[in-house]
């Protein structure tokens, strides 16, 4: 299990749409969320432990696999994860803990998900790469370069593979050693199909397009849900509501990532971002005034 960030807490800088009865309800309360290690679940998971550590809750951020994850919810290691795709990507991983686990609000609209290419290759289908795969080659052997083996996106990509009969292998890694090789790729022009997913920084700071996928192996685009331990709603309805009016949009999250990335620190850029979003993340935290001590 990864180590959380440790952020300390500065209460000037947090007192954003603090209340008492905010206060009062999170006073030195201890939070564990789940997490992951995708772009967004990184940037979204320390932009919520700074905010809530300046709401007096101790948050430890638990880094593990999806699998884990979804049991951890549901043996009540964790409290909230913030990050559940559907009604496509974590259907499965959601299945045996749909009648257990607490599905609450949305906060993302409309993901994208599948095989990516840089802008000057010049296919659009997966049909398509079937025809090209030896220009795919990667290591001696046409490859779909991947993330983790256990990611929902690794096991779509061999479902990909059968559907289309791809003479391609997938080789799966992790999320930055697949973002190194697309880096060296870009820069020398060279072709490279990777597993991608919106959202994510990558868009913003390269031309990728997602290859067509007529047949639907990769689903329609999902929408993005928190969730939570059985009964967690009832424990903390404060920290409910709060989560429940949390929204992002694609231009507002797409900054939150690239200011990470750009810093190289998942802490100081989510510092960064917080800072000059002060009006949002207020709005936010409003909804919980409506919650009675």
């Amino acid at each position: 299990m990864k180590k959380a960030f440790v952020v300390p807490v500065a209460a000037a800088l947090f007192a954003v749409g603090s209340t008492a009865s905010a206060m009062a309800h999170a006073q030195e309360k201890p939070l564990v969320i789940g997490t992951n290690n995708w772009a967004e679940n990184v940037a979204v998971a320390n932009l919520w432990k700074l905010v809530l550590d300046g709401q007096g809750y101790d948050v430890e951020l638990s880094d593990v696999g999806k699998s884990a994850l979804f049991a951890g919810l549901a043996s009540g290691d964790f409290d909230l994860s913030l990050e559940l795709w559907l009604p496509y990507t974590d259907k499965a991983f959601l299945e045996p803990y749909k009648d257990t686990l607490e599905v609450h609000d949305a906060w993302y609209d409309r993901t994208g998900l599948g095989l990516v290419v840089p802008s000057y290759v010049d296919i659009d289908s997966i049909p398509e790469l079937a025809k090209r795969a030896d220009e795919f080659e990667y290591q001696g052997s046409p490859t779909i370069l991947g993330i983790d083996p256990g990611s929902a996106i690794a096991g779509m990509t061999d479902d990909a593979i059968e559907t289309y009969d791809l003479p391609l292998n997938q080789v799966n890694s992790s999320e930055p050693a697949m973002m190194s090789a697309l880096d060296r790729a870009y820069k020398s022009e060279e072709p490279i199909v990777v597993t991608l997913w919106n959202p994510h920084w990558a868009f913003a700071d390269y031309d990728l397009k997602y290859l067509k996928d007529p047949e639907k192996v990769y689903g329609d685009g999902d929408t993005i849900y928190w969730f939570s331990r059985e009964g967690f709603s009832g424990d903390d309805p404060w920290l409910t509501a709060v989560l429940d009016a949390w929204h992002m949009s694609d231009e507002s999250l797409g900054e939150l990532m690239s200011e990470i990335e750009s810093q190289d620190d998942p802490v100081a850029g989510a510092r960064t971002w917080l800072e000059e979003n002060r009006d949002q993340v207020d709005e936010w935290l409003a909804a919980g005034e409506q919650i009675q001590p």
